[in-house]
């Protein structure tokens, strides 16, 4: 049963049309994640379906007695006089309930024999009990340490947060309310990378459902269930998390290819017949052919290929209405056939090309005893560093720990505190900023890519820009009156004209929507040449990085590790595990237990909880899959291949489901029995 359910909205802001025909259901308990390239709509969805404004068409259900709340990308107003303040305005009724239990204990000392009172207190309090409420206080501590709160902020005036400060704690007020249905816009945008696996680990554990829109993949990789694709025709739905959408998307769209390529051939194959025939002695077979491939044509023109997939042409032409009865002319039906066109599922999004002119010495960057900062404030030290061409480092770290520091000093913009630090031979640096500092903010965008200096006329300057998609008027608009999200993609049309063999990048995909990082990762995936990555993007990270230096905000070491980021991440929770197990010990040991043998550690049991979820997203998309080719054989095509194919992959999927349920099954044990293997 759905939570919460949408039909047919639109949206308008005159004279743009913002999106129509929208619906959409969220289930009970699932989470959702939107997705869709900048601009189709999704904040304007979000905001009607929280009821921050209202559709123009459409109708908007919320279950029954459910509860909902909403995230919004910038919070602009508290309530409270304080963080902490804020925080207990979410907890209204059990601190009502805790009032109403202090009253009837005063009465209860000046009534010590009235039964009646006493059982209306032993009910109250169970209900307190089971809401959390000898434990709210605690609660909020965790929430607020959780999103990156530390303790001397937790009594600031309100009125002192910065706008991010505002938003985590309107995200903690929301979190601690425990709403049926909470809607997410972009919740990961002001937290660190600590704060963002912590919230991860809530909404995993998250008993609502939630609904959310974020350019996070590694964030939607860990925490949702469904993705939704908005595109300007509506939804294209999928099961699993983002990695799960990925593939199921590149598998739909080449399926899509197939059908298109196998129909049009059909389509041809006929038309040849039509050609040859129509004349002739089979004139009637030859008319007959014609006036169903008319209305094939005409219904593909109407409702598209996506529409007639997998439904008999019969049932198409009555969908499509208005077919015209009478045949086309021959010449028509070709010329209306060779217009047709393959469904275009890509996603518009920037064309980036980055290539280095020169190849690099071997050696790239090398540092001893190198200490980064400023007079009188050193962030961070290591012994000794070394980077390879072809290599891809990702420097990971807090916020102010001297990410951003360090390239600074490695530009040569700041000097090293102390030890010495040389870049390889051959070198050219092209330089990525966060906050985009190398745009001149007086320059139009033509004048800007001119400055490069690559001689390129203006005509040739707005073609390329187009590529960024940056189109007409828009490139005579000065730097100055740009967004984050256009800055950030003319930075990289910039960056991608200065021919460098070594990059520096800081937070490049900071306000590009998913399309745009997918390109972005595909290309830094096929540069040939060296990366230095500063970013929060830990999907991007995960895809890209040889090395990862990690700077320890606690003891200002800067930590080499030579390997990938999922292998950084694994040996991070080995360490974690031993250093639980060995707590646990200890604890038990002062306690004079012991800790039964084999038993499972918290640790343990989460890695074996993930990949029961994993197993589950995997078994929902065999399940669609294999739906997906009965339909297919219900309503089996002519081609006896294809047929044929289509029952080895019905079997193929069959075998690889029951082998799914069974590990799923043997997960389950283990975590039932709670007992390591």
């Amino acid at each position: 049963m759905a939570i919460l359910t949408a039909t047919n909205l639109s949206k308008s802001y005159p004279p743009d049309v913002i999106f129509s025909g929208v619906s959409l259901s969220i289930p009970q308990r699932a989470r959702v994640a939107i997705v869709g390239p900048n601009g189709i709509g999704k904040t304007t969805l979000l905001r009607l379906l929280a009821g921050e404004e209202k559709p123009d068409t459409g109708s908007i259900h919320l279950s029954r007695s459910a509860r909902m709340g909403y995230l919004p990308q910038e919070v602009r107003h508290l309530e409270g006089n304080t963080l902490w303040d804020e925080c207990l305005n979410a907890l209204a009724e059990i601190r009502s309930q805790e009032a109403r239990l202090k009253e009837m204990e005063h009465q209860m000392a000046l009534q010590p024999d009235d039964q009646d009172l006493l059982a209306s207190y032993g009910r109250l309090q169970e209900l307190f009990e089971l809401a959390g409420g000898y434990v709210y206080e605690m609660r909020i501590s965790q929430v607020l340490t959780g999103l990156g709160f530390s303790q001397d902020e937790y009594h600031m005036p309100l009125a002192h947060l910065s706008g991010g400060q505002r938003t985590r704690a309107w995200l903690a007020r929301l979190l601690l309310a425990s709403p049926d249905l909470l809607i997410l816009d972009e919740p990961t945008n002001h937290l660190d990378i600590q704060a963002v696996e912590w919230l991860e680990s809530y909404l995993r554990d998250w008993d609502g459902a939630a609904l959310i829109v974020s350019h996070d993949r590694y964030f939607l990789d860990q925490v949702v269930t469904h993705i939704y694709e908005m595109t300007g025709n509506g939804f294209e739905t999928y099961r699993g998390n983002y990695t799960h959408y990925v593939h199921q998307r590149e598998e739909r769209w080449e399926e899509r290819r197939q059908f298109y390529d196998s129909e049009i051939a059909r389509m041809e194959k006929d038309l040849d017949y039509i050609k040859k025939n129509i004349a002739g002695q089979r004139v009637q077979m030859a008319k007959g052919k014609l006036s169903r491939l008319s209305r094939e044509i005409e219904a593909v023109e109407k409702l598209g290929f996506d529409a007639v997939r997998g439904k008999q042409w019969a049932r198409v032409a009555d969908e499509a209405g208005g077919i015209n009865r009478k045949p086309m002319r021959v010449d028509e039906a070709a010329s209306r056939l060779s217009a047709l066109r393959v469904p275009d599922n890509s996603l518009q999004s920037i064309k980036l090309t980055i290539r280095p002119r020169h190849r690099s010495g071997n050696i790239v960057l090398r540092a001893e005893e190198l200490s980064v900062g400023y007079p009188g404030n050193q962030l961070f030290h290591v012994e000794e560093l070394e980077l390879r061409r072809q290599e891809c480092v990702a420097l990971i770290g807090p916020n102010g720990s001297g990410k951003t520091t360090f390239l600074r000093t490695l530009l040569g913009e700041l000097e090293p505190l102390a030890g010495e630090m040389r870049t390889g031979a051959s070198l050219k640096i092209g330089y990525f900023a966060q906050a985009h500092e190398e745009l001149n903010p007086a320059n139009t965008l033509i004048e800007e890519i001119d400055r490069v200096g690559t001689g390129m006329l203006e005509k040739d300057i707005r073609n390329y820009l187009g590529r960024y998609l940056f189109s007409g008027e828009e490139q005579y608009k000065k730097i100055s009156v740009l967004s984050g999200g256009e800055r950030g993609r003319l930075a990289l049309a910039k960056l991608a004209l200065l021919d460098a063999n070594f990059l520096l990048l800081d937070e490049p995909s900071n306000h590009l929507d998913i399309p745009g990082q997918e390109v972005l990762q595909q290309v830094l995936t096929d540069f040939d040449g060296t990366i230095l990555l500063v970013s929060h993007d830990r999907y991007l990270i995960d895809a890209l990085a040889t090395q990862i230096w990690h700077i320890e905000q606690g003891t200002g070491e800067l930590d080499i590790f030579k390997g990938t980021f999922k292998e950084y991440k694994g040996v991070q929770e080995d360490v974690e595990e031993k250093e639980e197990i060995s707590a646990e010990k200890n604890s038990a040991a002062s306690a004079g237990q012991t800790k039964a043998p084999g038993a499972l550690s918290k640790h343990q049991r989460q890695r074996i909880q993930s990949q029961i979820d994993q197993l589950e997203d995997r078994i929902l998309h065999l399940e669609d899959k294999l739906e997906d080719v009965s339909k297919q054989l219900q309503n089996p095509p002519n081609d006896p291949d294809v047929i044929m194919q289509l029952g080895e992959d019905y079997a193929y999927l069959e075998a690889e489901l029951q082998t799914c349920m069974a590990e799923w099954e043997a997960q389950h044990h283990l975590l039932g029995e709670g007992v390591s293997e």
